[in-house]
């Protein structure tokens, strides 16, 4: 439960604690005191979204504050992993002047997604407005599985469902890709069987090239190998010629001076060298021969590379062997495609028999319960000053293919509030205060299944009055038995039926308006509940009435 509330530096408030009790607490207060802005400042510190307007004075930090008492029947350990868990849960939110918000839990640093999961645990908010929700196909979903204690099995088929709804749209996006791939893949094809058609080897480019070039010049290459070869070894004055005469002439005198065999050792070198030059331009020479044949095959193939080429914006033969691949590797995909869209249509198929098993499930669940849940809420209905309502829940199957979250069912409340009128759709016949009456037997209705701590109730007797808001408090109370309930009210009838009664006030300090509040004493009660029904100059009669109101509790 919630055991207190810290509020420093929000809206009107400049600091404010407050530490509540068990069972029912009710809080009043003038319109405008300041009741709202506390409900706002809780929804802050579990989770609601941060805003630096909230600060009362922008040049400080504001600070929220909620102790709870750890009953232990919560499992926060996928949350605060390596806390120890004491006795106390501290939920606190920071907001500093520039905007940058903070959230803890036992003074250890957590998202704000962490701080709402945890709140979502202890808290229970109900506004005035929520009874719009009444009349929502989804929230009247979620009633009927909470009360026949569906939510966990509703929430796996809703993930389950989910999970198929990605399936489907991952098997709509490949059919819609295959009807794509359909004429890309025949370009594709088109492209692949072009390059391939070329047979093309990684490095031919270069030796195509090079053997053009010697083909086109191959009568100029002959003459001047000719021309070097009789310079090498043609006449008397060859060059070979002349190193033999120069190693005749240097062989007489050599053995006389070691430095003149060095050199001798060098000249016969090069003519080794030469010799070895003068036979390797013969072969060459030899194999030369004008081939126009040879010369057209190679610059129409070249000329092939060329046009592959140019056409795909690569310069090299790599380049368009890697292209080939990847051409190859697309095609591949685009026919598998067919085996995974028969794939994924059967996972979908049998996907769908699951969930239309696990709806079938729900179903019958909910054709269970929703006599039961009609019946306690038109007992409560009586007790509010609705003898003649009826209230009944209709469970309907829907066709396969209109399958939701929710399963194979469309759940509506009906009503009536007069006898001899069949009831009807919410929307259609209830009034702002039957709605309000019929939330709060919903929410009786629901205490017994949510297993949330506290629930707090903001203003949601609005529109009753009376007799009727008597055995509202009653209700009130009946809830307030097995939660702690917190309860924003401006009615006597039910301020009169807490356990302890607390009082927002406005006052002026540093010439500004602040908000407080305060616990009441028995007596300040009684003055307090005179006041709600005669104002605040009230007579006697109505601290009499105040007074009688408290001993009915």
């Amino acid at each position: 439960m919630l055991q207190s509330l810290h509020i420093s530096n929000y809206a009107i408030i400049d600091s404010l604690q407050v530490e509540f009790s068990k069972g029912l607490n009710v809080i009043t207060g003038e319109t405008g005191a300041g009741k709202s802005i506390l409900l706002g400042a809780l929804s802050l510190v579990l989770g609601e979204r941060a805003d630096t307007k909230v600060l009362l004075d922008d040049s400080k930090k504001c600070i929220v504050e909620a102790v709870f008492q750890n009953s232990g029947n919560f499992d926060l350990s996928a949350i605060l992993e390596d806390e120890e868990i004491g006795s106390q849960i501290i939920l606190r939110r920071e907001i500093a002047p520039n905007g940058k918000s903070r959230a803890f839990i036992n003074d250890s640093p957590v998202n704000i997604t962490q701080l709402k999961a945890v709140g979502e645990m202890y808290v229970n908010i109900h506004t005035q407005h929520e009874t719009l929700d009444l009349v929502g196909r989804g929230f009247q979903m979620n009633v009927l599985d909470t009360f026949s204690g569906l939510k966990s099995f509703s929430a796996e088929f809703a993930h389950s469902f989910f999970d198929y709804k990605k399936m489907i749209a991952v098997l709509s996006e490949l059919k819609a890709n295959a009807q794509r791939n359909v004429q890309e893949e025949e370009f594709l094809k088109f492209q692949l069987d072009e390059i391939a058609a070329a047979n093309l080897i990684d490095g031919e480019q270069e030796e195509l090239e090079q053997q053009v070039k010697v083909l086109t010049n191959v009568e100029q290459i002959k003459s001047s190998l000719n021309q070097s070869i009789a310079t090498l070894d043609g006449d008397e004055y060859s060059v070979l010629s002349l190193l033999r005469a120069l190693i005749s002439q240097l062989r007489t005198v050599a053995a006389f001076d070691e430095k003149l065999q060095a050199q001798l050792d060098r000249i016969f070198s090069l003519n080794e060298e030469f010799n070895d030059v003068q036979n390797e331009l013969e072969k060459i020479n030899d194999k030369l021969e004008h081939d126009p044949t040879k010369l057209e095959e190679a610059t129409s193939r070249l000329n092939t590379i060329y046009r592959l080429q140019k056409k795909h914006g690569n310069n090299s033969v790599s380049g368009l062997l890697e292209l080939q691949s990847d051409l190859e590797t697309k095609l591949n995909k685009i026919s598998n495609t067919s085996g995974e869209i028969e794939s994924l249509e059967s996972k979908c198929a049998a996907a769908f028999i699951g969930l239309k098993k696990k709806a079938k499930e729900l179903h019958e669940k909910r054709i269970s319960a929703a006599p039961k849940a009609a019946e306690q809420v038109t007992k409560l209905l009586h007790q509010m000053g609705m003898p003649n309502a009826t209230f009944s829940i209709a469970v309907s199957t829907i066709e396969d293919e209109k399958m939701n979250h929710f399963g194979l069912d469309e759940v509506v409340f009906l009503f009536t509030a007069n006898k001899g009128f069949p009831p009807k759709p919410l929307k259609d016949v209830a009034s702002g205060g039957e709605l309000s009456r019929l939330m709060l037997a919903v929410k009786s209705l629901l205490s017994n299944a949510d297993h949330t701590p506290t629930m707090i109730f903001d203003e949601i007797d609005t529109g009753i009055s009376g007799e009727v808001a008597l055995r509202v408090g009653d209700i009130m109370n009946e809830i307030s038995a097995k939660h702690q309930l917190i309860c924003i009210t401006h009615l006597p009838q039910i301020a009169r039926c807490g356990s302890a009664h607390y009082f927002v006030f406005k006052s002026v300090k540093n010439g500004k308006s602040t908000a407080d509040i305060k616990l009441l004493s028995q007596q300040e009660r009684e003055t307090e509940i005179a006041k709600m029904i005669g104002g605040d100059a009230f007579s006697p009669t109505a601290l009499s009435s105040a007074k009688e109101l408290m001993e009915m509790k």
